[in-house]
């Protein structure tokens, strides 16, 4: 640990549970009775808390970083022995990695809070979830690349095991940075700006298997788009009655792609505010589609999700078209013509199995366009699609257990890229 990172400083940031400022109408603590872990919620499992449309909830997360069987599932242990007060480590985390275990070979390594009901939410309408307020409740993270995951599966980590690296967070000129040394062990030298958002919002699945934690999908889940910082929106499709969000997975900051594996993996209050958005309504806005689909200031932003590279590049164009022409109307290929002069594609990650590309339509550019009017008669409306297949895993139970013949692990190499960003 870097001498600026003192023990008085750290004291002074921590957001134990239940203590400092917690903004929303309802909170949320993380605990062995209200998270997952490796796993997502789906349609038998209970709601921790109901809320009603419009209303916020501020909601404690906690980062699998520390607690990971390769790091000692120990945090109090991981962290101290970075130089970390013991009254800086989240007590939350202890008693998740005290409490709860998961099967590595079976489970992804996420922590999620959830899941929660929001009254009134019916499959075909959207969850809109806003994202308020992102509080970090410490002030250092982990980076880690482990093997047979990330962007140069089988060139790094070099030698036997994983890499791990933890990352103080300083103030540099009035702003929060995180901090790396140019070699292992020297002073903290290079330093990069924070963007906090939570890798992974979802609502839970149809049927009831739940899908592990690490491939996003129509769900959401472990999406990754580092847009989703504070003042933006996510849309969800809701699969079951109530919606049964959830949330985990926060990062300090990310690149696009997050190549080697992880972000800065850090724990984050997050205050969200939960509203329905009928199927008609929806409709009328954006037209048909199987989500995610962000909002910031400026853009809209569908994605596209697939197992190859390639293909979710596609999905993602063939979404941003259909998406233009429900809300403004142009014709196909003068649609596709402004996604090619107009509209950046990134790469949300490559290292979720799944791998993800988001576009960004900056919406001023229509100022000018009359919104389309979408017919509502439910008989000129295809039915809402059903959830994807989720993994078949057998039953597991809240603390993350499944049968050992999932197709996915956390620990071993799968083919294509690595993953458990």
């Amino acid at each position: 640990m870097t001498p600026a990172l003192e023990a008085t400083a750290l004291a002074s940031t921590i957001l134990q549970p239940g203590t400092g400022e917690i903004p929303g109408e309802h909170y949320l603590a993380a605990s062995p009775a209200t998270v997952m872990w490796g796993r997502l919620p789906c349609a038998r499992d209970a709601a921790v808390l109901t809320v009603q449309p419009g209303q916020t909830v501020t909601i404690d997360t906690v980062s699998h970083e520390g607690i990971l069987e390769d790091q000692g599932k120990d945090p109090l242990a991981y962290f101290t022995g970075k130089g970390v007060p013991e009254a800086s480590v989240l007590d939350d985390a202890i008693e998740i990695a005290r409490s709860l275990s998961r099967d590595t070979m079976a489970d992804g390594p996420h922590v999620v809070t959830g899941p929660i009901a929001v009254e009134g939410a019916l499959p075909g309408d959207l969850l809109k979830i806003t994202v308020v307020r992102l509080q970090p409740r410490v002030p250092y993270g982990v980076i880690s690349n482990r093997h047979g995951k990330g962007a140069l599966v089988g060139e790094l980590p070099r030698g036997e095991h994983n890499v791990s690296v933890f990352t103080p967070v300083e103030e540099r000129d009035g702003r929060m940075v995180g901090v790396l040394p140019v070699v292992e062990g020297g002073p903290g030298l290079v330093e990069f700006p924070l963007a906090p958002f939570l890798g992974t919002m979802g609502v839970a699945v149809a049927g009831d298997q739940r899908p592990h934690s690490v491939p996003p999908g129509e769900h959401g889940g472990n999406i990754d788009i580092n847009l989703l910082v504070e003042g933006t929106v996510l849309y969800l499709p809701v699969q079951v009655a109530g919606a049964l969000a959830y949330v985990g997975d926060p990062h300090f900051a990310q690149g696009d792609g997050e190549v080697a594996l992880t972000a800065l993996e850090a724990s984050l209050r997050a205050t969200l505010r939960f509203e329905i958005v009928p199927r008609e309504e929806a409709l009328a806005e954006f037209g048909e589609f199987t989500g995610p689909l962000v909002r910031t200031d400026e853009y809209l932003v569908p994605t596209g999700l697939d197992p190859d590279l390639g293909e979710a590049m596609r999905r993602c164009v063939r979404s941003a078209i259909a998406l233009i022409r429900a809300r403004w109307g142009l014709d196909e290929h003068l649609a596709y013509a402004y996604l090619s002069a107009a509209t950046d594609f990134d790469i949300s990650q490559v290292v979720d199995i799944v791998c993800g590309v988001h576009a960004r339509i900056r919406e001023s550019d229509f100022a000018a366009v009359p919104l389309v009017s979408v017919p509502l008669a439910s008989e000129q409306r295809p039915p809402h699609p059903s959830a994807p297949e989720p993994l078949k895993t057998g039953d597991p139970a809240r603390t993350g257990q499944t049968s050992p013949d999932s197709p996915v692990s956390d620990e071993s190499p799968v083919s294509g890229e690595g993953q458990t960003a």
